[in-house]
């Protein structure tokens, strides 16, 4: 099962450096306490690196970032940015094993059509080290749908994403943090973050 939507990967491939020109610097604030949880040096594949900046941040603070994106052209404004390789990869095509101390989808997951996603998350649990942290952040709604610029969005509620990471479990941890934050088409939305822990 495709682990994209078609539409929205084309948007991202037309749209990449319009989309990396309007990145803020810094890092999503949400991040700033999962990483405090890793160990320094710790091996991170970023899913939706977009225009690098995140990766920028965590390569600043001394992890060993692996940045991926599904669009090429957007991962060659990573690769521009960042000066090392962006690995082109769509979600559906993760089968690494035991390979990361943490899996990070900063506004990514978000775009994986429903049916498809536990299936995602299994193969990120399985990519993860025993121990191993996952962090990813999603609009919240409820209904899935598009956003005015024609993106699919999965919009989950709580309850349907805490259902979705169970079947992909188990997890010795599991934590969310609501926040607002804005888009790249100037919308305010609520966010949910979600942090998993692998067993050891």
């Amino acid at each position: 099962m495709s682990g994209h939507d078609p539409d929205t990967l084309d948007f991202y491939q037309r749209e990449a450096a319009a989309y990396a020109a309007a990145s803020l610097d810094g890092i999503d604030h949400h991040l700033a306490g999962f990483l405090a949880r890793l160990k320094p040096g710790s091996r991170i594949l970023e899913l939706g690196s977009g225009s690098g900046r995140d990766a920028q941040a965590m390569l600043a603070r001394g992890f060993d970032v692996v940045p991926s994106d599904g669009a090429p052209a957007m991962a060659a404004q990573a690769e521009a940015r960042l000066g090392i390789p962006v690995r082109v990869l769509r979600f559906e095509e993760l089968d690494d094993v035991a390979d990361y101390d943490a899996i990070i989808a900063t506004a990514a997951l978000l775009h994986v059509p429903r049916p498809a996603l536990p299936g995602i998350l299994m193969r990120i649990a399985r990519a993860l080290k025993p121990g191993g942290w996952h962090v990813a952040s999603f609009k919240i709604g409820g209904t899935e749908g598009r956003d005015s610029i024609g993106r699919y969005y999965n919009y989950p509620d709580k309850t349907a994403l805490e259902g979705w990471y169970i079947a992909a479990g188990p997890w010795t941890c599991m934590e969310f943090q609501a926040f607002e934050g804005g888009g790249y088409d100037g919308s305010r939305s609520h966010w949910l973050a979600i942090t998993v822990q692998k067993p050891v």
